[in-house]
C-alpha cells in the first residue's frame, strides 16, 4: 500500500523523517502522518468557514496522555494555515504561563504567532502588513494624498483609529501605539522597536519609547482581553481571516495551589463568555486537557459555570460522537492505527530513494505489522506510549537497510526497549512525556 503524496518535496519529506529519528513531532507535513482524523475533518472545515465569516469557535479536546492532542492540534492549525489564518500556541504551566494571568497568556500568543509564510514569531510582520494595508486603502480613497507625506501620515491615523475604533474604547493605549509606531517606523528605529515589543505585551519596554506614544506602564491582566481583540482586528486587516489559538495542557491547573486554580479556571470562563458576547471575531479557541481535566473535582467542574459551558455527552460508543460539539475525545492509537502510521512513514521515507525496492521488500507492510506489535510489547502493550518510541525504532530500521545492503530487519534487528528510552518518554503522570502524539 503507497500511501505517500507525490506532490511532496524532498526537503519536506527529510524534514518529517528527520523529526521522527529525533523522535519529535515534524514542524510541517503532518498531513502526511494523519491516521483517523477523517470523523472530525467536515466539522472542523465547517468551523474555520465559520470563523472566516467572522464567527468565532471553542472546541474542547480531550484525551489521556499518549492519545494523539498535540498532534491533532498542530495538523488543525496546519490546515487553518493553508486557509491563510494565524496560528499561536501556547503550553499552559503554573510558572511560565499561568493562565489566571492573561497578561502572560497574551505574549505567549505574539511570541508564538505563525503565519504561513513567517515562522514564529511574526507578530512584527503581521503590523507591518496591516500598517502597508492601511496606507495602501488611504491611497486608494484619496489618490492625491500620496504627493504629501503628511496627508498621507493623516489619513493613515484616521484610517487606523476608525479601524480600531471598538479596541480604542476599552483600550486606547493599543490604538495609540500603533499610531506612534506608524510614526517611527520610517523614522526611528529604536522607538519602532520598543513599541512594536509593548504591543505584542512585553514587559520593561524602555519609557522613552513610551513616551512617544503617550502610554504608561505594562499590560495588564485586563487590557490583555482588548490587546488580543486589537490584534485579530490586525490580522483581519492584514489579509489573516483569523486566529488559531491552542491553549495546551490545561490540565496543568489541577496541580496548582486552588486559589490560583479557581482564578484560572475563571480566566477560562470570563474568556469563553467575552467570546460568546462576540468580542473575538475571528478567533477560533482550542484546550487541550485530559479526561480528568474536565470530569474531574479539580478541574472545570469546580466552577460549575465553565462546566456547563463545555459539557458534552460521550456515550459508549465513539462511532457515534458528535464533532460538531464543543468537546471532543480523542481514543489514542490502536494497533491497527499504529501499524497504519508505519506504513505512511515507510512509504514517505522510500519515495524516490535508490533503495526503494529494497526497502520496500525488507519493510513490507507485514514487517511493520509485526514490528509495530513488538513495540508495543516491549511497552507492555501501551499503544499510547508506542507511537513516538515506534516511528523512531522505524526510522532506524530503514536507515539500516537503506545504507547497508545485507542487512535484513527480520533477522538482525532485536526490538528492544531501553530504560533510556523510556525515560525520554517519561512518566504518564506527565504532561509533557510524548513528544510525538499521533491521532488513532
Amino acid at each position: 500500500m503507497n500511501t505517500d503524496s507525490p506532490g511532496i518535496s524532498p526537503r519536506r519529506r527529510d524534514d518529517i523523517i528527520g523529526a521522527l529519528r529525533r523522535g519529535t513531532v515534524p514542524a510541517e507535513g503532518l498531513d502526511q502522518l494523519a491516521v483517523g482524523l477523517d470523523h472530525f475533518a467536515d466539522a472542523l472545515s465547517g468551523e474555520l468557514d465559520q470563523v472566516t465569516g467572522g464567527g468565532a469557535v471553542v472546541k474542547a479536546v480531550r484525551g489521556e496522555y499518549g492519545s494523539g492532542k498535540t498532534f491533532f492540534t498542530r495538523h488543525l492549525a496546519e490546515t487553518a494555515l493553508r486557509r491563510g489564518f494565524a496560528t499561536a500556541e501556547v503550553q499552559i504551566s503554573e510558572t511560565e504561563t499561568p493562565l489566571h494571568k492573561l497578561e502572560t497568556v497574551y505574549r505567549r500568543i505574539t511570541e508564538s504567532l505563525h503565519t504561513s509564510s513567517v515562522a514564529p514569531s511574526a507578530f512584527r510582520s503581521v503590523l507591518d502588513t496591516w500598517l502597508y494595508t492601511i496606507e495602501e486603502d488611504a491611497i486608494a480613497a484619496d489618490p492625491t494624498i500620496e504627493q504629501s507625506e503628511q496627508r498621507l501620515a493623516e489619513a493613515t491615523g484616521e484610517l487606523l483609529d476608525a479601524r480600531l475604533s471598538e479596541v480604542s474604547s476599552s483600550t486606547p493605549a493599543f490604538a495609540l501605539a500603533l499610531r506612534a509606531y506608524h510614526r517611527a517606523s520610517a523614522s526611528d528605529p529604536a522607538t519602532a522597536d520598543g513599541l512594536a515589543a509593548w504591543l505584542a505585551g512585553q514587559p520593561h519596554v524602555a519609557a522613552a519609547a513610551k513616551r512617544a506614544a503617550g502610554i504608561k506602564g505594562d499590560l495588564d491582566h485586563f487590557g490583555a482581553m482588548s490587546f488580543l481583540q486589537g490584534l485579530l482586528t490586525v490580522l483581519r486587516d492584514a489579509g489573516h481571516p483569523g486566529l488559531l489559538l491552542v491553549l495546551d495542557e490545561v490540565e496543568t491547573l489541577q496541580r496548582m495551589r486552588s486559589d490560583v486554580r479557581d482564578k484560572a479556571l475563571n480566566a477560562l470562563r470570563q474568556l469563553m463568555d467575552e467570546i460568546d458576547a462576540g468580542r473575538y471575531p475571528g478567533l477560533y479557541l482550542v484546550l487541550t486537557g485530559t479526561p480528568a481535566f474536565y470530569d474531574g473535582p479539580n478541574g472545570v467542574h469546580r466552577l460549575p459555570p465553565l462546566a456547563q459551558r463545555l459539557d458534552t455527552s460521550f456515550m459508549r460508543d465513539p462511532t457515534f460522537d458528535n464533532p460538531r460539539a464543543v468537546q471532543i475525545r480523542l481514543l489514542g492509537f490502536t494497533q491497527d492505527s499504529l501499524a497504519e502510521v508505519g506504513i505512511r512513514v515507510r512509504d514517505l521515507y522510500v519515495r524516490g530513494r535508490e533503495n526503494e525496492p529494497r526497502l520496500r521488500e525488507r519493510v513490507d507492510d507485514s514487517y511493520i505489522v509485526d514490528f509495530s506489535r513488538a513495540v508495543a510489547g516491549e511497552l507492555g502493550a501501551k499503544v499510547g506510549l508506542a507511537p513516538r518510541i515506534y516511528l523512531r525504532k522505524l526510522v532506524d530500521v530503514l536507515d539500516r537497510v537503506d545504507q547497508f545492503e545485507t542487512f535484513d530487519p527480520r533477522t538482525d534487528y532485536a526490538v528492544t526497549v531501553s530504560e533510556a528510552e523510556l525515560a525520554v518518554a517519561g512518566p504518564r503522570t506527565d504532561p509533557d512525556d510524548i513528544d510525538l502524539d499521533l491521532d488513532d
